[in-house]
Parts: C-alpha cells; structure tokens; sequence
C-alpha cells in the first residue's frame, strides 16, 4: 500500500511543510516534453497485448537488472535480430519478473512499479512467485478493458502534452493521423538527427543518401547536407515539433570554418575519416544545429556521456537500448566553449543540457547555465532519475543556479504507463527540497508553493515553448 507521505523528509515538522506544498502541485496536468513512448499507440489507439509487453519488455531498467543476476534477454522476451527463438508468452515473461522483484529494492524501479501497480491497475500486493499469476490476471483483465487504451489512459493521466522522439528520417505518418483524428490529446515529434550526424552510427551512409532523397537536396555537399537538416527541422517544426534532442558520446563542439567543414564532410563521406574526426564531426554539427535553432526556434537538448551499446554481442544480437549503455564522465565548460563562443549569448538559442556525470552539477554545469542566457538544465537524467539522484540535483545546483536556470521535470520514458509515477516521485522531491529551504528560513512558504507549481509545470511549459 503506497503511503500518503512518502519520499517526504522523516522530522514532523519539515513533513508537515512537505505535505502542503505537495497539495498545490499533485494534481497539476503532465507537461511531458521529452520521452520516447511510440506515437502509433495513439495513432492506432489499440488495446496492449498483454501485462509483460506492455511494463516489462520495452523497459530498459527492468531489462538490465534481471540480466545482471543472469537472466537471459531472450527469456525476458525481447526478439533477437537473428530470428533466435525468444519467450513470447507474457505470463511466464511476468512470472520471471515476479519471481526477482526483491532485486528492485531502494531502486526507482520499485518506485515507479509499486505505484503503477496500485494506482493503475488497484494491485496492493507486492509482486512475488505465490501471486504471479493473480496479479498477472489482474492486469489482463484491466488491458481488456477501453478504459486502457492508450488514448483513454492519456486523459486519465491528465498529459497535457507528450513529445515523442523521432528519426529525423522518420515520415511522422503517426503524429499526422493523431492531428487528423477526432482526439483532442496532444502529442508532438521532437528531431533526432544522430544516425546522420554520427558516423559511428549504423547506416550511417544510408541514412544521408534517405536525408537527401526525402528533401531534395545534394547532400554530397556541406552546403546540401545542410539545408537538408533545415529543410526536416522545417518539416518536423509544422508537424507540431518544439524541440531537437542529440544524443552525442560527449559535449564536444567545434567551430570551424566553412572549407574545413567542406573538407571534413567529404572525408566523412568517403569513409576515410578516423575516430577522432568522427568525433570531430559531431562536434562541428551541435554547434551547426545550435545555429538552425537560433534560425527556426527549436529548443535544443544535448544528452551526452552515455557509452552505449557497451556490449557488442548484446548490440548486435538485440540492438540498441536494451540495458547496456554506461554512463561515463563528461567536459561541459572545454567541450562547450566554442559553441558558446559562437551562440552562447544569443538569447534566441535555448540549448537544454543533460549530465550522467554527477561531478559536474556544481562545478560545471550550475556556473555555465547561471550566466549563459542560451543554457539552462534538465533535470536527474537517466540513471540519476530517482528519489536520491533528484535530491543531490537540487542540493548541488541550486545555489549557483537558481530554480530558473532549469528546465522542470521531463519523465524521458519508454514506459507509458510509469508516467505518472515518475512525475509524482518529482514533485514529491521537490516539496521534500523546498520545504527544507523553508524549515531552515532560505525561503518563505508562499514563495517555496510558486516555486513548486513552476518545477512542476510552468517550468517546463516555458523552456520547450509548449
């Protein structure tokens, strides 16, 4: 059974602060500006298959864990490229889950499940061996139901926007039949570019010769290659897109001139570029991409530092985002310097940057978005997403840069149905935080209650433009 005060400080006082400020924002709509939940959910509006496809496999937390205690991917039922048989029976799927939930202990898995679990689907037990197979039921009997579908559980989630995260090759077919239904929800693209800006990237060639088919231009030359970003920013901008987002290895930037771009590109082209040149190259695009942004409007996000795909037999027998990406430690104030030499005080970029690399907080990313007009910060990312990891956020930013240096809270899930809780889990941080600041005599109470309706909300309202 969820408790009431959760997550909120243990001395009576400061809970009782905690509690107040929590009633003014648990039942603010969800801004949810970056994610990648797929938009053909609401497109086809069709009921999930089952319990295990729609909390298990498709969520990259819960694969890494039981794979670290020896569980195979393929028993977790996710296909591999190959066409090697996998478990494609959701119960047993659900039982393996069950069976090693105590894994999740103190982990924001448990956080965001257990309130899935109880507030979705009215599950009040703890998943286990004796009651797999019950709760399993329960939740079938739920997905059943119209009242699951994804268009209905994004109203009772009360989204009052959800961005997606799309290929910037994609055709964004889906996004077209969700405006061009009779549905009021609100769900918009946000541009990808990496598999053509990174050479490391699978298909890369392929992917720039799909770039210029779909536009139109040479892409054999920097200048088409270029326009060719324009001309898809374009397109996903009248597709209802605020945002890009950019997944690089690191924070690098680069401003070269424009017969060294010509140069590079072309070696990049040829394929006889080497991996510092790729990395090079990628540099030389976020600062490229910092300058359309400047142009056509669109917030910029930079989630750098993750090794992905760490393990290569995991990658190529199972592809991306299935566990195995590993944070790793990350330059912002070297690395970002010559793109905010170059745009860093225009007040019309708005560049949003993500860390894994806690370090950094308040040594590097705290001072840069307390003066940059063009930064501000996201929030706990990724493996940081979590009672503990958004509290030494706030701990660690806060004095340098203010609340109104960041961006609010954004879920960045796979998981539809653990929207809700993870929102819920910030918010309740956050009062936690503040209630703190008032306790200790930082703030007054009425200003910690502005304050938390903004991290909640507005914050994020105002930094993606929605």
């Amino acid at each position: 059974m969820l408790k009431d005060d959760r997550f909120f400080p243990a001395e009576p006082i400061t809970r009782s602060i905690a509690s107040r400020l929590y009633a003014e924002v648990k039942d603010l709509s969800l801004v949810c500006p970056h994610g990648h939940t797929d938009p053909s959910w609401f497109s086809k509006n069709e009921l999930f298959p089952n319990p295990a496809q729609l909390l298990i496999v498709p969520d990259h937390y819960i694969l890494r864990m039981l794979v670290s205690q020896g569980i195979t991917l393929s028993a977790l039922g996710v296909a591999p490229s190959d066409g090697i048989p996998h478990e494609t029976n959701g119960r047993k799927i659900w039982r393996v889950f069950s069976e090693h939930y105590h894994l999740f202990r103190s982990t924001p898995v448990r956080v965001w499940m257990d309130h899935t679990l109880s507030t979705l689907f009215d599950v009040q037990e703890r998943p286990s061996a004796e009651n797999s197979d019950t709760v399993y039921d329960a939740i079938s009997t739920c997905l059943q139901s119209d009242a699951y579908r994804p268009r209905a559980l994004f109203e009772r989630f009360n989204i009052e926007v959800l961005a997606t995260t799309d290929g910037c090759n994609d055709t964004l077919d889906d996004h077209k039949l969700i405006k061009g239904s009779d549905w009021n929800g609100k769900v918009i693209p946000t541009y990808r570019p990496d598999s053509v800006i990174d050479p490391d990237y699978e298909g890369f060639h392929e992917n720039i010769i799909e770039l210029g088919s779909l536009t139109g231009e040479d892409v054999s030359s920097w200048n088409g290659y270029l326009n060719a970003h324009r001309a898809r920013r374009s397109y996903f901008k009248a597709n209802g897109a605020t945002a890009t987002d950019h997944g690089h290895p690191s924070a690098r930037t680069e401003d070269f001139s424009t017969s060294e771009c010509e140069a590079l590109y072309a070696r990049i082209l040829a394929g006889d570029s080497t991996p510092e040149e790729n990395e090079v190259f990628r540099g030389q695009m976020l600062t490229e991409m910092a300058g359309m942004s400047i142009e056509d409007g669109l917030v910029m996000q930079l989630h750098p530092g993750s090794l992905r795909n760490h393990h290569q037999g995991i990658f190529k027998a199972f592809g991306r985002d299935k566990g195995f990406d590993i944070p790793q430690s990350a330059d912002y104030v070297s690395n970002l310097r010559p793109l905010l030499n170059r745009h860093g005080m225009d007040p019309s970029l708005s560049l949003i940057l993500f860390t894994l690399d806690e370090t950094v907080y308040s040594r590097e990313l705290a001072p840069l978005a307390a003066v940059y007009p063009s930064l501000k910060l996201g929030p706990a990312w990724w493996f940081h997403d979590s009672p503990a990891g958004m509290m030494r956020y706030r701990e660690q930013v806060t004095e340098t840069a203010g609340f109104y240096n960041t961006a609010g809270f954004n879920d960045d899930t796979r998981a539809f149905p653990s929207i809700p809780a993870r929102h819920d889990l910030a918010r309740r941080i956050d009062c936690a935080f503040l209630a703190h600041q008032v306790a200790e005599h930082y703030l007054e109470e009425d200003e910690a209650a502005e304050i938390a309706i903004d991290l909640s909300y507005g914050l994020a309202k105002r930094a993606y433009n929605l």
